[in-house]
Parts: C-alpha cells; structure tokens; sequence
C-alpha cells in the first residue's frame, strides 16, 4: 500500500530505503559486505538508505554514506559469528521494533530485507506498517542451517530448513536471487514468475586497485612456493574438508605448494576439525591457516595467490569470494555449484560437484600452465568489471523499486549517470 502524495515525494527527491540487515554490520564477508556495498550504491545515485541493523559489527569498515541504526546491546559481544545463535531471537525481536520506528520516523518508501532473518523481521513490519518489501534472497536454509549446527538433531535442523524455504518467498511484495538456480528454485516451488527477478552480487570496481602482497610475503615468509588460497568463512557448508582433500591431491604432484586459508572470522570449533583433518592427510606443515583478517587487506592476501578455490558445490547463491577472486584477477578452480557466471576454460576452471580429486588436478592444472591460468584469470577479471559491478545491478534494484512504488520507470534515478568505460590494465 502506497500513498500517491508520499511517491510525488520520492520521484522527485529518492526514495527512502530501509535496509534490513539481520547479522553483524558491517563485516568483511558474504551478505554483509554485499549490504554495505549496495546501500552505499544506491546512496550515491541519490536514494535515502537507512541500514537497521544488529549492534555489534566492524569498526575498521566504513560506511560511506548510508545511515546506520542499531538495536541496543543485548550483552557484550566482540566476535561477530555466521548463523544462528540463542542471541539472535532477542536482537531480531528489537530489531522489528527499531525497524518499524525507522520507518515511521524517517518516511520510509519500501523495506529491502536481506537473508531470512531479515526477511522475517521484514515480512512482520510490512504486516504492522503497509510498507512494500523486497526480499534480497542470497541462499536456501536446507542447504546451510545444518551446517550451523545450531538446532540438533540434524533433521530436525532439515526440517525447519524446508519449513522456512516454503514459508518466506509467499509474504513479499518482489524477490530478487543472486543466481539463476536460486531464481528457478522459486519458480519450481510456485512462485509467480512476475514475482522473481535475478539480480546478483556486486563488486566494487576500486577495492583492489591498491594491494601490497609484500608485507604478508615477509611476515609469512614465503617465498617462490606456488599459492592455492582460499578466502572466507569457515563453517562446514563451505565444505572445508573438500579443500583440503583436493589439497592433498595437488601436493601428490607439486610438492612445493601451500594453501593459505584466509579466513574474516575468528572460529575455534571449525578450525580444529579442519586442522585435525590436514594433520590425518599429512599436509598440516603445508598451510597456513590465517585469522581474522581486516577487510583493507583482503586484495594484499589474494595478490599473492596463484591459483584460488571455491570448495562449495551446493550453493544456490552466489559467492562473493568468486566475484573477489575474479576482480583480483586470479585464476579460479570451482566445483560446478558455486560457479556462478563464469564457464569451463573461459573464465574458469571448473569440476563436477564433489569430486575432490578433480578438484585437486585442477589446481594443479593451474599451478603448472601458467598460460592458461593467466588466460583465465583475464576473463575472469573482464567478466566481474562487465557484468557484477554495482553500478549497474543498482539500477535494476531501482526499478524493480519503482515497479513496488507505482512510479514511471527510471523516474528515481537521481544521480545515476553511466559507468565509467572499463580500462583493463
């Protein structure tokens, strides 16, 4: 439901956003760096983005010109986590109290809720304010809510999974998915087509203009070693195990090589199963296992690599390490699951989903052609600049906001001129 009056005002002015981050903002990984980078997008072509969001996150990443709004502290908290905690259902619950002020005050035009949580908190202040919701969908909870293991036991965690993957698309007024598998999943499960759009992860263009490999070459001590790295979280949906059993395979061949394992967060749990796994393989001495790390320094630790993996091979959504690992320009070996937009010996190395050891000659394939690890690595890089670079996926987000808005199309882009022509180096 929306009032004429209040859209005269936003065709003229921008809209009036209300981001819906339900984690730790902002932080260097998975949705909450695609939350800051977008709302900071669209803050730039003109549009009032207000993120409500939890009360802890990182204080070393700047917000450029989205306003943020935080719950109060429920208790004291330093390590952001990935997932669901005990925690969460109170600060979710004040978070649909912040919100609904947010929206009051601030004369919100739609809510943009990201992950289910937030699509929860999200649906709930549409039903008590009228505001019209856009659903940023990035995953499926039967694919990781086990991995958390948070509910116990495993099929119990299942089973609320699939209750919530039916339950969350129905409310919405629009759902955008990050992958075109992600799209058709709400198309095979009865969601109107009219409904859907595919609107993926963004990068932005300037974060690895300005790396310094050397001073983690030096603190490392690292040498000519060739580098496989992995960047990200280390929950067992990313399949971490998978990692490094390819790994395994790789130094049957090149001896010489380490993985560096890059991680944002600090996780105990997970890093001694992971670590009790390389020690059974034999390939402990071989890696360097590397946590938290801030997110300026992110393009510094991916300049150093030579080859970059994607382990996960169930993965709807769409990674953003792939879309890092591309903008690096580093060439990429993936399962099929977590390769989205890219193809097979064009702009990626990619293996069937779960073979391990296909996985791992991959990396090796990689490691020794250099020619055409460098082949791909270009494409990757042109293909990230043309297709994932916020500036353009913004201008869908607006659209589909002036669909939800009744207004004429392109009517709330404010400051949005072109993107620059992209200049590879």
């Amino acid at each position: 439901m929306t009032n004429p009056a209040h859209n005269a005002r936003t065709r003229k002015d921008g809209y009036s956003v209300a981001m819906v981050a339900a984690c730790p903002f902002p932080a260097n990984h998975g949705s909450a760096a695609s939350i800051r980078e977008m709302s900071d997008t669209l803050s730039d072509m003109g549009h009032n983005v207000h993120i409500v969001t939890y009360p802890i996150g990182q204080e070393d990443i700047r917000v450029r010109r989205a306003k943020v709004h935080r719950t109060a502290p429920f208790r004291q908290e330093h390590n952001a986590k990935v997932g669901p905690s005990a925690d969460k259902f109170v600060l979710d619950f004040q978070l649909l109290r912040l919100l609904c002020r947010v929206i009051r005050e601030e004369q919100i035009d739609i809510i943009h809720a990201h992950n289910y949580e937030g699509a929860l908190v999200g649906i709930m202040a549409k039903w008590l304010t009228g505001r019209p919701l856009l659903y940023n969908a990035v995953n499926l909870m039967s694919d990781e809510l086990a991995g958390y293991r948070f509910i116990r036991p495993a099929f119990l965690a299942h089973g609320i999974a699939r209750a919530l993957d039916w339950f969350i698309p129905i409310f919405p007024n629009h759902i955008t998915a990050v992958s075109p598998e992600l799209k058709d999943w709400f198309l095979d499960h009865r969601i109107p087509a009219s409904k859907v759009d595919m609107v993926p992860a963004g990068i932005e263009p300037e974060m690895f203009d300005h790396s310094d490999p050397e001073k983690f070459r030096q603190q490392y001590k690292l040498n000519a070693q060739p580098i496989v790295m992995y960047t990200g979280v280390l929950n067992a949906f990313q399949r971490i195990d998978y990692l490094l059993r390819a790994f395994a395979v790789a130094l049957q061949v090149q001896p010489d090589a380490l993985l560096l394992i890059v991680s944002p967060l600090v996780n105990p749990t997970h890093e001694k199963e992971h670590k009790a796994l390389a020690d059974q393989l034999g390939i402990s001495p071989s890696i360097i296992w590397i946590a938290p790390h801030a997110l300026a320094d992110l393009p510094s630790y991916l300049a150093l690599a030579d080859v970059t993996v994607v382990p996960r091979p169930e993965c709807p959504g769409h990674p953003v390490k792939l879309l890092n690992y591309m903008l690096a320009g580093k060439p990429v070996v993936s399962f099929a699951g977590g390769a989205k937009g890219v193809r097979h010996m064009h702009d990626a190395f990619i293996v069937p989903n779960h073979d391990y050891e296909a996985l791992g000659r991959g990396i090796v394939t990689l490691l020794q052609d250099r020619k055409l690890a460098a082949e791909l690595a270009a494409n990757g890089r042109a293909t990230v600049l043309a297709d994932f670079d916020w500036r353009q996926i913004c201008r869908q987000i607006v659209r589909i906001y002036d669909q939800l808005l009744g207004a004429p199309a392109t009517s709330a882009h404010l400051n949005e001129s072109p993107a620059p022509a992209v200049v590879e180096h």
